[in-house]
């Protein structure tokens, strides 16, 4: 499962999200308790970075409002990563995006967090 976890952070990292999602989602299948939580929201940031990906601003949105819901019960550090600095990003996607509607240049992926892990900052 370990391995599962990580390729989904590397593929995260390279805005691969729909391949995060899946390699996630495999990890969330066979987790419990306070881990299949964290998991989920793993996987809604994915889904949410998808959608942003496709311009569906709605569907970003919702998931990843739904995923710093989650997130921030596990902050700063969960499982190797920094959770205080993932959910800051999503934090200020969400931002971008409820505003995108008045803007013409549309969303800046620049924005987009990595996933960074404990003692790599």
């Amino acid at each position: 499962m370990e391995d599962l976890f990580t390729r989904g952070i590397e593929e995260f990292n390279r805005q691969y999200f729909f391949e995060a999602h899946d390699l996630w989602e495999e990890v969330w299948r066979d987790s419990t308790g306070h881990n299949r939580l964290f998991y989920q929201g793993l996987i809604q940031t994915a889904v949410g970075f998808y959608h942003l990906s496709n311009n569906n601003f709605k569907g970003a949105d919702s998931q990843l409002g739904k995923a710093l819901t989650k997130l921030e019960d596990y902050l700063p550090f969960f499982h190797g990563i920094n959770t205080q600095q993932l959910a800051a990003g999503v934090r200020l996607c969400l931002a971008d995006i409820r505003h995108a509607h008045e803007r013409t240049d549309g969303f800046d992926e620049s924005k987009i967090p990595r996933i960074r892990l404990a003692g790599s900052e």
